[in-house]
């Protein structure tokens, strides 16, 4: 009992919390607490082995660390090879049991590839900063530690748990129907999913993620008949691609705006000529001022928060596209490597009421809902529309894919003894 009180003192939790919880997850507690700093140290070589998307050799050094890591849990551990899509491939584990299934997401590519001259963890006290520190090698071994919690305390033997860690998050492969096959799969068998990308903190208070927006790109090409300017806007030249790009850019600015959407234009190049490299990125164009322009680019992303929100924003966009200016036209393509939202759901809240049955239970501060608008696209997102989906179950921290990612090493405490008894409920009695 002693024990048990000095770690709900570490833990800043009252003693009558703990009336709430079972033995087996007072263990579960205990052993987050007691194996803290070994999860640091875990940390900090995950962090120091380089797994930028674009370098498969060190996503796979990561792989094989996780498995390491999980093998000994009575995980069956097995490596998705992906180099059909340009990508190292995911890590999938399955622990078979009786109970429901729950489906764990993370990952193990980071956005700081070889070249990036941000490459170490280092460590200050109960703030750690490194490359993909928290998005996503801290949520990968949040999961760790949680398994481990799981077994100690005798949770894990029965439970149904699957683990898939992509390798290629931050810069998927195409196409998206092999390189999510598994992950869709996984999400149908499922009966919850959980994703540990980054807790998000606001003003204090721990966030719960019941909704993410997608994420995908579009590329506009606009076109014009060329000739000397001083024929613009004849009937014979018309508008040039200039001013039909400009039109439509901002018809979408005015006519598109709708709650919890965003539409950016990332890029955009106009001239005689005007092209743009395999990649996307990269525009060139030339041109003089008393050319009509006979050629304009621009790409640009869209975020939405629901399949519907998405189908009827593109309808309107390409209607907008098609009120072509005289002698002009526009072609509007949408990229086939597109997140899908993972929209709020009543499904989706009800797991959150349940994560806050057991920061009730373990005597933590309930967790509302976070604003969808603050976080990017996710995995989890391949598999929200078919099972209930938490997210957000990572380390708190901030600065996420810049120089300087940290998190607070304190928070991985309580997000594993959550996730620990979370999961070890939703699959032994669903509750």
């Amino acid at each position: 009992m002693r024990l048990i009180l000095a770690v709900v003192m570490a833990m800043g939790l009252a003693a009558p919390a703990l009336a709430q919880t079972s033995e087996a997850e007072r263990t579960m507690m205990r052993t987050v607490a007691a194996e803290h700093d070994r999860h640091i140290a875990l940390l900090e070589r995950l962090v120091n082995v380089n797994s930028g998307t674009l370098n498969l050799a060190g996503v796979r050094v990561v792989g094989d660390m996780v498995r390491a890591e999980l093998e000994p849990l009575g995980f069956q551990v097995r490596w998705v090879d992906m180099t059909e899509t340009g990508r190292a491939g995911h890590l999938i584990a399955t622990h078979p049991g009786r109970g429901r299934n729950v489906l764990l997401i993370g990952h193990l590519d980071t956005v700081f590839e070889v070249d990036s001259p941000f490459q170490t963890f280092a460590r200050d006290e109960s703030r750690a900063t490194g490359p993909g520190i928290g998005d996503d090698k801290g949520g990968v071994v949040v999961i760790i530690a949680a398994m481990r919690a799981m077994q100690a305390a005798g949770t894990l033997a029965e439970a149904s748990v699957t683990i898939i860690l992509t390798g290629d998050e931050e810069r998927p492969g195409v196409p998206l129907a092999i390189s999510r096959r598994d992950l869709i799969e996984a999400g149908r068998i499922a009966d919850y999913a959980l994703e540990f990308e980054n807790l998000i903190v606001s003003e204090g208070q721990d966030m719960g993620t019941v909704a993410r927006r997608s994420s995908s790109s579009w590329t506009l090409t606009t076109g014009g008949r060329t000739g000397h300017s001083q024929g613009i806007f004849n009937a014979t030249l018309g508008y040039g691609a200039i001013y039909e790009m400009a039109r439509i850019l901002d018809a979408f600015r005015r006519e598109l705006p709708e709650p919890n959407l965003t539409y950016n234009v990332g890029v955009i190049a106009g001239g005689t000529p005007a092209a743009i490299d395999d990649q996307g990125f990269a525009v060139t164009a030339s041109g003089k001022t008393n050319i009509v322009a006979e050629t304009a680019l621009a790409r640009g992303d869209l975020r939405t928060l629901t399949p519907e929100q998405d189908a009827r924003v593109r309808q309107r966009m390409a209607a907008i596209v098609d009120q072509h200016l005289p002698q002009t036209r526009a072609d509007l393509v949408f990229a086939e490597d597109a997140y899908p939202p993972m929209a709020p759901t009543e499904g989706n809240r009800a797991l959150l009421a349940r994560l806050n049955a057991v920061n009730r239970d373990l005597g933590l501060p309930g967790m509302g809902e976070l604003d969808p608008a603050r976080r990017g696209a996710a995995d989890s997102g391949f598999v929200a529309g078919d099972v209930d989906t938490l997210g957000g179950l990572g380390f708190a921290g901030g600065n996420t894919h810049a120089d300087g990612e940290w998190v607070d090493l304190d928070s991985l405490v309580r997000q594993s003894q959550r996730a620990a008894v979370l999961i070890s409920r939703l699959s032994l009695t669903g509750s």
